[in-house]
């Protein structure tokens, strides 16, 4: 499949994508010195266009027949899964909120497209997880969802790439850019993160990987642990299984570097005794585990530890809730919430690490996920209540209902914990002592701690450690260290040094297991400046590691402005004062993350609840799994929903998402070689894009502006206008396949052809036959992936739109500002458009969708002649239409239906209509008085016949005009104006003084023939609806005929009366560009609306596309010129818009303003009379008055402003003091001088 964008290719040094080609001309990356953190990002979104295009090839080689290793390649799509996903979380949970709080209105769009597509996993792994080895249909499903998932995360990394990089790289600086990406890093799960680094590192070629490293290292705090961690986790790609290989295998050991590279090649410099001695220490304790393997406690009751804790944790947080209800105080009401955010991650990770990790082991069908998600459920329900207070505010009315909604909502979730945790102690934990050994146990409490984020581990390692005994600690830490394998040394060091924080005044226990992270003798000198400010900026109170020393080197980074709340973990009450002293009174010196949690204020609540849904399962969370608060309230806005103008707009999108479904379908069937199939999908294709351009056009031509023309929603649809661009691409590709489908399916036909004329089974042609067969059939696969990428990126774009800014225009935009966009949007759409798009939009709307959209539409066009044209077009036949049926289908109809009833009685005279136009006026007066006394009549048959004796001898008139068309002998020489007339008589060009065509009309009023209707008017005495006339005659065969835009004569063969027909207005024009304007209802000189013209809706005219920001005079167009007094609207001379709103012809302009610079209606100045007014400064300056005069002065009203005010006397000009205009007029012939402050009003 044709991808939308440039993509990324490996082997040479970074290839940049268009968009990304724009983040480096921002002045980010340009310098080897100072490359932008960012690029990072650039790395990754080539490691995932890659595997996409790798992917994609996979799935439609299999989709065309080849061989290919299914599960591998199921194995490959949910690793793939994997690192996106948790990709997305992190730029939810830590970009987009950074980048939201210097620029607005950007980052919700893309978080919006993370569900997109992470719904489009969804389909994906449900589409696998049905797979079976006989269905025909699967490997073509595949390849096309596989197509639109490759398109969608290519469109959406492109538009970063295009607006969100350039964004971060403006805004942002260097260190604050490096400080966003660490936090990023933190906020991924650690097993994540040892699976993302080394399949980034090996996707990216040597010099890119270099460059990374580069980065990284200015990334990641200037501490050589942190750095060795992540530097080991890189290094890691040459002997790590990937991801895909043990995701589904919680049994395997875990997935790590089994070489002993604990020291990387960056560090071999700077190793230190430190290091040694844990090396060492690690081998002894290693050794001598395995002897004491089957003795003590078992290291699985661990989660008992957890259960404790968090037991313990949610009663004070229970007994803080029964406070606050007696107190009534909400001045800690944040603390609070701070306090239950922890406790609820800690949950959920937990919950994370039993099934992924613990429950799979022990019986892969064992799962407390039900139990999961109702403490899920309660969590969120206790969040949205303390926010519902906090708003709700400590005076509000229903305090006390919230304070024991609050007790109550505590003491559920304590219940429903209690139970569920008893649950897993009675169920779990005998069946892991029983079926593991003590190793086995400790490698999956590992396992399952790793399933947490780095910054999370570094506040719950405190918190769980400081709620322990001393011995129960030491257990702890030496299991861990025992489970960790050895090329996690470095991460088990830190962890180990964050657990020590927990305990009174953070003294370490290591030493005691021999295990120390860090010992200050140990260290060298230079090791422990760069990390005493790390063992110093502990708060015990907050449980958390923070970096606070003057001995920092980047203090930037690690206390970047991008934060604004610090949550860490709060301290439970009493658990340090209740413990032993440590065994030592030495501090452990490990460095901290230097990361604050809750990044920018951001609840990661829902981040991390969606994390548990990706852990042990391959589905992504639902919608409502929001990552940003204010979406909430977005959804909520749906209730109690009231129809609006702007609404029109889904039922276009309504319309798109139809069609783009029967597209997906029917390009499902095109493999058959089906010639009339293909032809009619490519004309349905071919609609489909027209209406789709016309939409987006009007998008982002009037709609998108109106959304960025208020302050509050800048940069709010800078995203969709993009998308546009991607989907006008995806659209060309789609042609482009498509003509070559038709081309190929033309040479298979010619190639049948010759062999059935030739009878011949020469081995070439067969051959030849054979691959364009084959070629057809990888051609309308790639199709049929083409439009289910078409179909799924538009549906994504469509239910972005309507849940992003939609919701806007109710809070911004007054219903007559909506009718107005509508109004502009309808404007710019010429009639044939308007005939094309109406019946398509209506057939995919209900009857009741229908009316509303229709007076949607009737509305904003209320003062336009729409509704005429409406008729004409969208409801049948009109009354005029009707009353100018052929007069002789209608007679001899009637006249059925009359003699029929006639026959029934004998005694009445039952005349012909040619015996009737035969009577004199004598004996159709008797024959009217015979009817009324026929007593055998009914009364309406009485009527009719009197009715057609009294108009018999218009109907005779009439009747005329049918003879003449059925007999093409008939003479028409007796109609006057039967003779060709001429525009240019020497070159024999037909027409007139008026217009080039090659017809006449035939007036419905008088039946003569005339050229166009002022021919008519100049020798008539009434003047001709052209709309009426219902015949022509070609001026080349003189034949007479039904009106049309060719002779129908079999002569002329086809003859063109004009380039220019119009049904409506009966307007031939050969000359001309002419278009029929559906708001006026006639026909106008120009290329169209939407290219050079619009029609205003309160004007009702057609101006200039230049003129949109014009001044509008209600039906402005619809009055006479004030110079020559004909009628404006339907006048055929150019006419002018005149800057006051009115109107005059041009001509009348030219010879109107040789005299007077005035509008002749309301006085304004017709422009820009700054020069002449300057010449009147000048005259009065060197004029003298004489000095009776001097000291008068007069009251004026000036016409240009419309303030009155003083001017010193004179008898001509009199300038206005506000703004020095001379169109003024007086008053008041004198008035006192004037105060300087009160000589305007």
């Amino acid at each position: 499949m044709a991808s939308p964008l440039p993509e990324l290719q490996g082997g040479e040094g970074i290839i940049l994508s268009n968009s990304a080609k724009k983040v480096e001309s921002k002045g980010g990356l340009e310098s080897s010195d100072k490359k932008s953190p960012i690029l990072i990002f650039l790395y990754f979104h080539k490691a995932i266009r890659n595997e996409l295009d790798s992917l994609h090839r996979l799935a439609m080689a299999f989709a065309t027949g080849q061989t290919v290793d299914v599960r591998s390649l199921f194995e490959r799509y949910r690793f793939l899964m994997f690192i996106y996903k948790h990709h997305c979380y992190a730029e939810d949970e830590v970009i987009f909120p950074a980048l939201d709080m210097r620029v607005k209105n950007v980052a919700q769009t893309y978080s919006l497209e993370h569900k997109g597509e992470s719904s489009l996993f969804d389909q994906l792994f449900e589409l696998l997880n049905s797979y079976m080895e006989n269905d025909e249909s699967f490997p073509r499903e595949l390849a096309s969802c596989t197509g639109a998932l490759k398109t969608s995360l290519i469109q959406h990394m492109a538009k970063e790439e295009e607006q969100v990089f350039p964004l971060l790289i403006e805004k942002f600086s260097l260190e604050e850019q490096s400080s966003l990406i660490w936090q990023f890093v933190c906020s991924i799960p650690v097993d994540m993160v040892a699976e993302l680094l080394p399949w980034l590192a090996s996707s990216i070629s040597p010099v890119e990987c270099q460059d990374m490293h580069k980065c990284l290292s200015k990334i990641i705090p200037e501490e050589k642990l942190l750095q060795q961690i992540i530097f080991t986790w890189m290094e890691g790609r040459n002997g790590t299984k990937t991801f895909g290989s043990c995701i589904n295998n919680p049994q395997d050991q875990y997935c790590t570097n089994s070489t002993a590279s604990a020291i990387i090649h960056e560090f071999n410099n700077v190793a230190s005794a430190c290091e040694q001695y844990k090396i060492g220490k690690r081998k002894y304790m290693e050794s001598s585990n395995d002897a004491s393997d089957t003795v003590g406690t078992h290291p699985i009751n661990e989660i008992l530890f957890w259960h404790n804790a968090i037991k313990r944790e949610l009663n004070e947080i229970a007994e803080e809730a029964r406070k606050i209800q007696l107190s009534g105080d909400f001045t800690n009401i944040s603390d609070f919430d701070d306090r239950l955010q922890f406790i609820a991650e800690v949950c959920i990770f937990h919950s994370i690490g039993e099934d992924k990790v613990i429950f799979p082991a022990i019986d892969g069908e064992f799962s407390f996920f039900q139990e999961h998600g109702e403490e899920e459920s309660q969590f969120n329900e206790f969040k949205c209540l303390i926010e519902s207070i906090q708003m709700a505010g400590a005076n509000s009315n229903s305090a006390a209902d919230f304070y024991a909604k609050l007790c109550l909502h505590a003491d559920q979730m304590m219940e429903t914990i209690q139970r569920h945790f008893y649950n897993e102690e009675v169920q779990v934990l005998p069946l892991a002592q029983k079926h593991f050994s003590f190793r086995r146990q400790k490698e999956l409490l590992y396992q399952s701690l790793c399933v947490m984020p780095l910054k999370l581990i570094e506040r719950v390692l405190p918190w769980l450690v400081g709620s322990l005994t001393e011995d129960e600690a030491k257990n702890f830490l030496k299991n861990m260290w025992s489970a960790a394998p050895s090329s996690d040394t470095a991460l088990v060091t830190l962890f180990t040094g964050w657990a020590c924080k927990g305990r009174n005044q953070g003294l370490c226990l290591s030493s005691a297991i021999g295990c120390c992270p860090a010992k200050k003798n140990d260290i060298e000198e230079d090791i422990v400046r760069s990390r005493s400010a790390f063992a110093s900026g502990f708060c015990s109170k907050d449980r958390a590691v923070s970096l606070c020393g003057d001995d920092n080197k980047r203090p930037a980074k690690r206390n970047t402005p991008v934060s604004c709340k610090n949550s860490n973990a709060p301290n439970p009450s009493g658990t340090l004062s209740s413990h032993e002293p440590s065994c030592t009174n030495q501090s452990c010196c490990v460095p901290g993350l230097g990361v604050i949690n809750n990044n920018l204020g951001l609840s990661s609540l829902s981040t991390t609840k969606s994390l548990r849904s990706l852990s042990f399962s391959s589905y992504a969370p639902a919608l409502n799994s929001s990552l940003f608060v204010w979406e909430a309230d977005n959804s909520s806005s749906g209730m109690g929903y009231i129809e609006r103008p702007i609404d029109i707009i889904f039922k276009f999108h309504k319309a798109i998402s139809k069609d783009l479904e029967n597209l997906d379908i029917e390009s499902g069937k095109l493999s058959d070689c089906d010639e009339t199939l293909l032809q009619q999908f490519t004309g349905r294709f071919r609609l489909l894009w027209g209406f789709y351009r016309a939409h987006s056009n009007a998008e982002d031509d009037i709609v998108f502006p109106a959304l960025e023309s208020k302050e509050a929603l800048h940069n709010v649809s800078h995203s969709y206008m993009l998308d546009h661009k991607q989907e006008e691409k995806l659209f060309e590709d789609i042609s482009c396949v498509l003509s070559e489908l038709s081309h190929l399916h033309e040479s298979l036909q010619r190639a049948d052809m010759m062999e059935d004329s030739t009878g011949s089974n020469m081995e070439l042609p067969v051959a030849h036959g054979d691959d364009c067969i084959l070629k057809y059939g990888e051609l309308a696969t790639k199709l049929q992936g083409m439009c289910k990428s078409i179909r799924v990126s538009l549906d994504h774009h469509i239910l972005r739109e309507e849940f992003e800014l939609w919701p806007l225009f109710v809070r911004h935009f007054s219903v007559e500002e909506q009718d107005k966009i509508v109004g502009r949007i309808i404007g710019t759409t010429g009639a044939e458009v308007l005939q094309s798009i109406l019946p398509w939009v209506t057939s995919a709307l209900t009857q009741d969708e229908q009316n509303k959209m229709m007076d949607t539409w009737k509305q904003a066009t209320k003062n336009t002649m729409f509704n005429e044209w409406l008729n004409e077009y969208c409801k049948g036949p009109t009354e005029s239409s009707v009353q100018n049926e052929t007069l002789e289908t209608r007679i001899t109809r009637e006249d059925r239906e009359f003699q029929k009833t006639l026959d029934q009685s004998d005694q009445m005279f039952k005349p012909g209509w040619k015996d009737i136009f035969r009577m004199n006026q004598n004996e159709l007066e008797s024959e009217i008085r015979r009817v009324y006394s026929d007593s055998t009549l009914d009364p309406r048959r009485k009527a009719y016949l009197v009715q057609n004796l009294l108009t018999s001898r218009w109907i005779a008139a009439q009747q005329k005009l049918p003879q003449t068309k059925s007999g093409e002998t008939s003479n028409v020489d007796d109609i006057m104006g039967c003779s060709p007339s001429f525009r240019d008589q020497v070159k024999q060009v037909f027409g007139c003084d008026h217009y080039k065509r090659n017809c006449k009309l035939r007036a419905a009023c008088c039946g003569n023939l005339f050229a166009c209707r002022f021919c008519h008017d100049k020798v008539s005495d009434h003047s001709m609806d052209r709309k009426a006339t219902l015949e022509m005659m070609c001026m080349l065969c003189l034949k007479i005929q039904a009106v049309g835009p060719i002779c129908t004569t079999p002569e002329c063969s086809g003859f063109s009366m004009a380039k220019y027909y119009c049904n409506i207005c009966k307007f031939f024009d050969d000359e001309r560009t002419i278009y029929h304007c559906p708001f006026c209802n006639l026909c106008r000189v120009g290329r169209g609306l939407g290219i050079d013209y619009f029609h205003c809706m309160t004007c009702n005219c057609c101006l200039g596309i230049k003129l949109v920001n014009h001044k509008c005079l209600e039906k402005g167009l619809e009055t006479n010129c004030p110079i020559c007094c004909d009628f404006l609207f339907t006048s055929s001379a150019t006419v002018r818009a005149l800057p006051c709103g009115h109107y005059m012809h041009s001509a009348c302009f030219q010879a109107y303003t040789c005299s007077h610079y005035t509008c002749p209606i309301c006085s304004k100045s017709l422009g820009d009379m700054g020069v002449y007014f300057g010449m009147l400064d000048a005259l009065l300056a060197a004029e003298e008055l004489p000095e009776e005069y001097r000291d008068r002065y007069q009251d004026i009203l000036c016409n240009d402003c419309d303030q009155k005010g003083t001017a010193r006397f004179h008898w001509l000009y009199h300038k206005c003091r506000l703004c020095g205009s001379y169109n003024t007029r007086v008053i008041k012939s004198e008035t006192a001088k004037p105060n300087s402050s009160a000589s305007h009003q």
